[in-house]
């Protein structure tokens, strides 16, 4: 803003009116604002703040593969987790013909998680989410509960879909992002006949195959900033590289605008070509900037391939922070035993604005079986 100086502190509050004769309006809490310079979430040094994962901290059933856990607090005060499952006999890939969105809920933020009931489950090849519903993003916004989520559809399949075969792409190429509402967790959920967000039919264009891995949050002004995985074209049916796209809508419901090219880009030219860079994100705003915690894919933002943190201040421009290791790629339990698996679809939950709990998917047993777990943080 005109008349601010770098480096100096300003308390600021947000005012509005709904109309040119209307009276302004209180429309935010007073808040200190460092200009010019990064917030306290970008100069603390995270990986060294998580701690090893506790016993009673995990969401496993013998009966099924577990993935994505999505955790907000109710009304009740309780902890509602939605999360993805899928029969376990059926393999760590048949998420794609498979996947349903469950609910847990926990009287503690970090858990045990007991299992409530199925909330998204498959509705018919007709539908855009007919078969699969997967990496679900749950919100709570002014007295509603939005659950972003990946859909899928099909026809059922009447046996086995052979992992990363032609069929198998068939179905992760109709991946589409759509949203369901509900004034509370249990629900009952609203879905939509259509999706949100949808592929672009210009295969130039950098999500021409698919979209999926939703994740959103809103600024200061109340709009909806939502990232995504995007999938290019190249001829072939697997489709080509894989970014990160952003869009921007005025609520969540509303039409979003995407911004032309691809977010969580390398600065290094060599890394223009790579295959995937980053995946998973989960983003918030405070302050005035955006962050975003990631899979560090190849290693090329922390040398790790753990989970990095990016910050940015118009959710178009992301870079990594001055300490960007946010977790590193080997996790242990309390015990010294380090876990088999890499942590995947990370998500916060946040106390007083700082990240206090970290959620995230693992492998077990070479991923024959998987689980959701929490990482408190220090």
């Amino acid at each position: 803003m005109p008349g601010l100086e770098n480096g100096k502190s300003y308390l600021v509050q947000i005012r509005r009116r709904t109309g040119y004769n209307s009276n302004w309006s209180v429309w935010s809490e007073p808040r200190v604002v460092e200009v010019g310079k990064p917030s306290l979430i970008d100069r603390v040094n995270w990986s060294e703040r998580v701690a090893s994962l506790e016993s009673d901290h995990m969401l496993k059933d013998s009966a099924y593969n577990i993935w994505c856990g999505s955790v907000v607090q109710g009304e009740d005060r309780r902890y509602y987790m939605v999360y993805s499952r899928w029969p376990r006999a059926k393999g760590h890939e048949a998420w794609i013909t498979h996947s349903e969105l469950a609910l847990a809920v926990s009287d503690d933020p970090a858990g045990p998680y007991q299992h409530l009931k199925v909330i998204l489950p498959a509705r018919g090849p007709r539908y855009w989410d007919g078969i699969c519903t997967h990496n679900p993003a749950i919100y709570r916004h002014k007295n509603k509960y939005y659950l972003v989520y990946m859909g899928a559809t099909g026809p059922t399949p009447e046996k086995p879909v052979a992992p990363y075969s032609r069929e198998w792409y068939v179905y992760r190429n109709s991946q589409r992002i759509g949203v369901a509402v509900a004034d509370r967790p249990e629900g009952p959920w609203m879905r939509f006949n259509q999706p949100i967000l949808a592929p672009e039919r210009d295969t130039t264009s950098p999500d021409a195959v698919m979209v999926s891995n939703p994740a959103l949050t809103f600024n200061d002004r109340d709009e909806v900033v939502l990232v995504y995985k995007q999938v290019a074209y190249n001829g072939n049916f697997r489709g080509g590289r894989v970014r990160f796209g952003v869009a921007f809508a005025p609520t969540v419901l509303r039409p979003y605008k995407k911004h032309a090219r691809p977010v969580f880009e390398s600065a290094d030219p060599d890394d223009k070509g790579a295959w995937m860079l980053a995946e998973d994100p989960f983003i918030w705003y405070r302050d005035g900037r955006y962050h975003a915690v990631v899979r560090d894919v190849t290693g090329r933002f922390t040398g790790d391939k753990g989970l990095a943190l990016f910050t940015s201040t118009n959710a178009i421009d992301w870079a990594p922070t001055s300490k960007p290791r946010f977790l590193d790629r080997q996790i242990y339990t309390q015990a010294g035993t380090p876990l088999g698996d890499k942590l995947e679809r990370p998500w916060l939950l946040f106390s007083e604005g700082i990240p206090k709990y970290l959620f995230g998917s693992m492998g077990i047993d070479g991923r024959r079986h998987s689980m959701n777990i929490c990482l408190e943080i220090k």
